[in-house]
């Protein structure tokens, strides 16, 4: 009886496992860029152990070291009753690229679970080798490690770390969209950055472009060297204005640890003869101008202020209504430009007509290109009389920036017929927008009361009573007391020095509550940001400096003014610098973003006893 048991839990622990292993999938996985003379791993991984007749593509323009290896996984969890079990088979191969040029790999083939499976096809760049590598050579990337490690160990020349600043465009026409993108090009592994400060784009209207969350890095040949770059930040422009605009230089100050040999035999016993020692670098982008031609003369009268590739279209909710019943004209303008800068477009209608304010909804996103997607625009209109009218249809003019001239569109007219509607064209509606004058109307009859009446002695009236008096006494007293709590108020909150202290602990707590949400949810870039705006943002309410004038040096000297304890400051910069250097360390992610998130709480918590305002 208990070899059966056994054996019914067997099978129903099978039979779970296969049904939570859910869909099939076979993959492959490589790095999208590699050097001449580097080892890189070639991956195909499929999620089921039932597998047969794996077939790797035919790989050309790389020497194969090493491979198929294969290797198997696999896992059970049982949370709250419910089966998760995961099984993969990964086939790996070690390749070697010989070959200068892009190359695609196709996909390789696989039965699993009894059907024929193809997976995805993989593109790879490989890049010259580095003009100054000389014989360095290994995987991924380690030539420019062996740079580093010949290079200086208490500073980085301008060749192993640089940022970049370039506008896609550098000859534009006022309002037209260009992107300019900040990258990253770097030989050091371990880089952050202290302190950014970007341009403030004067002459330029400017949106952010979203990027990923964690930064992807890839490796690029630039200038005859390869890199480590990553895109750092990109912004969409529009010139305000003609002339010749200056983008400033963005300023970096990055710090970057860097391995170096020990001189002292007892490092060299117990730190393996290496130790490690934090080099910092201020990094400009170079200053860019731009060159903003003017519109040409000649503009149209109805122009918008539109500039790109626009398109223009319009309907109507009915063209058969009945006074006082609402019409409904919507317009819809796509395309891509400066899609928010547009001015409405007019629709005259008729007199009789009473129009309302338009409605304006932008369905847009950012692009590269500029603002793409539509701009919808509503106009509300009611008869007032009845009759047949015609609206006349619209008319849009933009500037095309591939023509480089200025576009007309016109949209259909439409003829309404208004039949007579219940009420009349004097009634006065519930919003007050008729413009007729109102009148009064007389009464000739009274109703008679049928209810009983109340009789009161001739002369008995509520002026002069108590209740009277009460009704100006009560209010004179509550409006005094309401007069002193105001002033009261006033004057506290006219102190902004000291509001901005005595809050800076309640703005700082929930922020950092807020940070604890995103650490729940693993949004690692979210989450960092979050916890620096609580730390810059304490400390400016708290030595009411404003946030564009902090600094770490000038905080560390107004911390010593007030005479914080010199542990505590270092605490609170090691703090700083510990969010901004784990956005970028590798390494157990979520047990880095605990530690910061302790110890962000843990010193604002020391810096709000220490601090007495």
């Amino acid at each position: 009886m208990r070899k059966l048991i056994f054996l019914l839990i067997a099978v129903m622990t099978v039979n779970l496992s296969a049904w939570a292993e859910g869909k099939v999938s076979f993959t492959a996985s490589a790095p999208d860029a590699v050097a001449i003379g580097d080892q890189f791993r070639l991956s195909y991984t499929v999620t089921t152990s039932k597998i047969r007749d794996f077939r790797a593509p035919s790989i050309k323009g790389f020497d194969v070291l090493m491979g198929p290896s294969r290797s198997q996984q696999s896992s059970t969890q049982i949370v709250n009753g419910n089966v998760t079990s995961t099984n993969s088979i990964t086939f790996t191969y070690i390749l070697m690229a010989t070959t200068e040029g892009s190359f695609t790999l196709p996909g390789a083939t696989i039965t699993a679970d009894g059907d024929q499976m193809v997976s995805n096809s993989l593109k790879i760049k490989v890049l010259p080798a580095d003009a100054d590598a000389g014989a360095s050579a290994g995987s991924g990337g380690q030539s420019g490690n062996a740079n580093n490690r010949a290079s200086s160990g208490s500073s980085i020349s301008n060749q192993d770390l640089f940022i970049t600043a370039t506008a896609s465009k550098t000859n534009v026409y006022e309002q037209e969209a260009f992107l300019l993108t900040f990258k990253i090009y770097t030989r050091e592994s371990q880089l952050r950055f202290d302190n950014v400060k970007l341009p403030d784009f004067k002459g330029f209207h400017s949106q952010e472009i979203e990027m990923p969350a964690n930064a992807k890095w890839t490796q690029e040949h630039y200038k005859g060297r390869n890199y480590n770059t990553t895109v750092y930040r990109q912004f969409v422009l529009f010139a305000q204005q003609s002339g010749k605009l200056v983008i400033e230089p963005a300023r970096f100050d990055a710090s970057v640890a860097k391995a170096v040999q020990s001189a002292d035999p007892f490092d060299a016993f117990f730190n393996g003869g290496s130790n490690y020692v934090e080099v910092k670098k201020a990094l400009l982008t170079p200053k860019i101008t731009i060159d903003v031609n003017a519109l040409p003369t000649g503009k149209p009268t109805n122009f918008s202020g539109g500039v790109g590739e626009f398109s223009i279209s319009s309907s109507i909710n009915s063209k058969e209504v009945k006074t006082n019943d609402a019409i409904t004209i919507k317009l819809i303008i796509s395309g891509t430009g400066n899609l928010k800068l547009i001015t409405n477009p007019d629709i005259k209608f008729p007199e009789d007509f009473e129009v309302y304010d338009p409605k304006e909804d932008n369905q847009v996103r950012l692009t590269k290109e500029g603002l793409s997607g539509s701009k919808v625009i509503e106009y509300l209109a009611i008869p007032r009389h009845a009759g047949t009218f015609k609206i006349p249809g619209v008319s849009f003019s933009y500037f095309d920036i591939k023509s480089k001239s200025y576009k007309t569109l016109q949209t259909e007219g439409y003829e309404v017929k208004v039949e007579k509607g219940a009420g009349n064209a004097d009634q006065v509606i519930a919003n007050f927008t008729n413009k007729e004058d109102l009148k009064v109307l007389g009464e000739d009859i009274r109703y008679i009361k049928i209810n009983e009446v109340t009789l009161k002695t001739k002369g008995d009236f509520f002026y002069g009573s108590l209740l009277y008096w009460l009704f100006y006494v009560i209010p004179g007293i509550a409006f005094l007391v309401f007069l002193i709590v105001y002033h009261k108020q006033a004057a506290e909150n006219a102190n902004v020095a000291k509001m901005r202290t005595r809050k800076a602990n309640k703005v700082a707590v929930r922020r950092m509550k807020l940070a604890g949400k995103l650490l729940s949810e693993n949004k690692k870039e979210a989450f960092y940001d979050e916890v620096l705006k609580a730390l810059w943002g304490y400390i400016s309410d708290k030595l009411n400096i404003p946030l564009s004038r902090l600094s770490k040096d000038n905080v560390e000297e107004k911390l010593n003014n007030f005479g914080v304890d010199e542990e505590l400051i270092q605490d609170f910069l090691n703090a700083l610098n510990e969010c901004e250097f784990a956005r970028f360390a590798p390494g157990d992610e979520s047990q880095a973003m605990d530690k910061v998130y302790s110890d962000s709480m843990e010193v604002m918590s020391k810096m709000e006893n220490s601090i007495k305002r």
